[in-house]
């Protein structure tokens, strides 16, 4: 009887230790391929980016499909930056073969013109997160890699903000992609002559697409450089060659495009830089990137990014996030986006943490492990990942499906009012940039919008400005000198002042939408108004 009830227990025990092993063994093959990591992540991202449906920064819609819709279809507007040259034409070309494809096919209704590009773009960042996948496994193994996909998945900020398209989230995948190549970011500096070439390449597209992305690959190649023995050689038969290459190529895009030889790297360096332009559009504290930004955006991955810089000693990594923040606190105007390339380094270290807790060997742990220890290791394990779901997973769905989703439901409003002949002209008198325009509107109909071109001279007050100042007079006197448009866009903020006025001249409540529950810019905007012209 006693020997019967042993053999059930090793039995139970053999069935349990199988069952760990087959378990173990899914997850091994699943992440061997990279195909399957590929097309996992790919699918993923492609629900995110239908997902997403809230305006974040106006650089989403007005530097990337705006421009690439005026290109494609000959209308669409093209803000300062473009005219005075500090924007390359680089990003928004990506776009203009998709919208092509569409109108060829006859696909380009609202729905498709607003979902494509995002679309799009979730293949970039699909293609981010397989080479942050392979980054942690070069660095610290297989099983780490598992678990920093995880973070760079869960994080409510890569959710948000990676199918986005923005520059900045495409230099995140250069970015990603080149630190792989690049031999002194790696452990092993295997084929290091060819890796860094592609390193050098990607980086050099990077910079083109993004100028301040120079502050990271300065750091980069520093460290490159001071590991090289044939230091000249580096410079310049590979650096240099490669370097001026992307830029000649850039240049002569950008020559075709603008009509006019213009070297936009050194116009974005003066304009944000020597010349500080972006404080235009406000400032921060120097130390907000460290107290706010960047906290906000890792959130509750934060004390495992923490402990896995610490525990990992991968001082390299944990040194080019310090620089880069302590580079960009330089800078007065700061947002959010800007350090977006770095945030998958930090979710890496925050990997490397979640596996030290499912494996405590990975922290230098010696000696049998107990089955007591192992069970603590696994209830820790499922706490750690509850954890950070239920706080990463309302906070991505909150801000891709509800906080300011007031400018995106409009467009599409009028787009859709706008294919039935329902809209002849639109003034939306709300900030400028404050929706998408033509490339979600898609019809060749007249707009205007409040201009907030910065000025020269410092303290002068723009167009949009004066209108938040005073509505009522900024109207009046806009109706005064210009005809009145069949649609008006505008805040509920800035409708209680404009309301008797509205009605003065005929025009009723059409639609309204949502948009926040706290305040977004200067007051709370909580919702979107469309009036119309009872007359048109």
């Amino acid at each position: 009887m006693r020997r019967r009830h042993k053999n059930d227990v090793d039995k139970q025990k053999h069935e349990s230790r199988d069952s760990r092993k087959s378990d173990s063994d899914y997850s091994a093959s699943f992440f061997s391929s990279e195909k399957r990591v590929f097309f996992f992540c790919l699918v993923f991202r492609m629900l995110n980016s239908l997902l997403v449906q809230t305006y974040f920064n106006p650089d989403e819609h007005w530097q990337g499909p705006e421009v690439a819709h005026r290109i494609a279809f000959g209308y669409g507007h093209l803000t300062w930056e473009w005219k005075r040259g500090i924007r390359s034409y680089l990003h928004p070309l990506l776009f203009v073969p998709l919208y092509r494809v569409l109108a060829f096919l006859h696909l380009d209704t609202p729905l498709v013109m607003r979902k494509a590009p995002r679309l799009l773009q979730s293949v970039f960042a699909a293609v981010g997160d397989l080479y942050s996948y392979k980054l942690s496994a070069v660095l610290f193994g297989d099983n780490v890699a598992k678990w920093a996909l995880f973070s760079q998945l869960a994080n409510w900020f890569m959710i948000y903000c990676s199918v986005r398209t923005l520059s900045n989230s495409l230099e995140t995948v250069l970015t990603l992609v080149s630190l792989y190549f690049w031999p002194c970011m790696r452990s092993s500096s295997r084929s290091s002559t060819v890796s860094r070439k592609w390193g050098l390449v990607l980086a050099a597209l990077a910079c083109a697409i993004r100028p301040t992305s120079a502050i990271i690959w300065l750091y980069v190649g520093l460290l490159e450089f001071s590991k090289e023995r044939y230091k000249l050689k580096l410079l310049f038969l590979e650096v240099a060659p490669i370097g001026m290459l992307v830029l000649g190529l850039t240049c002569l895009l950008d020559r075709i495009m603008y009509g006019t030889w213009i070297l936009v790297p050194l116009n974005f360096l003066k304009f944000n830089f020597l010349s500080s332009g972006g404080d235009y559009y406000g400032t921060h504290k120097w130390h907000w990137y460290f107290t706010q930004g960047f906290p906000v955006m890792i959130f509750s991955f934060l004390p495992f990014c923490i402990a896995g810089i610490i525990y990992s000693k991968q001082w390299r990594y944990a040194c080019l996030l310090a620089w880069v923040l302590g580079l960009y606190s330089v800078l007065g105007h700061k947002e959010f986006r800007f350090v977006l390339p770095v945030l998958p380094i930090a979710l890496i270290f925050s990997g490397y943490c979640l596996a030290m807790i499912e494996d405590p060997g990975l922290r230098g742990y010696k000696g049998k492990e107990s089955s007591k220890k192992r069970t603590n290791c696994s209830l820790k394990m499922v706490l750690a990942i509850i954890f950070l779901l239920a706080t990463n997973i309302p906070m991505s769905l909150y801000m891709s499906l509800v906080h300011q989703r007031g400018p995106e439901d409009v467009m599409n409003h009028l787009a859709r009012e706008a294919r039935h002949g329902k809209v002849k002209n639109i003034l939306f008198l709300t900030p400028c940039h404050a929706t998408p325009y033509y490339s979600v509107l898609h019809r060749n109909l007249p707009m205007r919008f409040l201009d907030c071109t910065p000025s020269e001279e410092r303290g002068v007050l723009d167009e949009s400005d004066h209108f938040l100042m005073d509505p009522v007079s900024f109207l009046s006197e806009y109706a005064k000198n210009m005809s009145l448009p069949s649609h008006i866009v505008l805040f509920d903020s800035e409708e209680q002042k404009l309301k008797n006025l509205l009605n003065s001249y005929d025009y009723r409540e059409e639609r309204r939408f949502f948009n926040a529950h706290f305040k977004v810019d200067r007051e709370l905007q909580a919702s979107i108004v469309v009036y119309v012209h009872t007359r048109q």
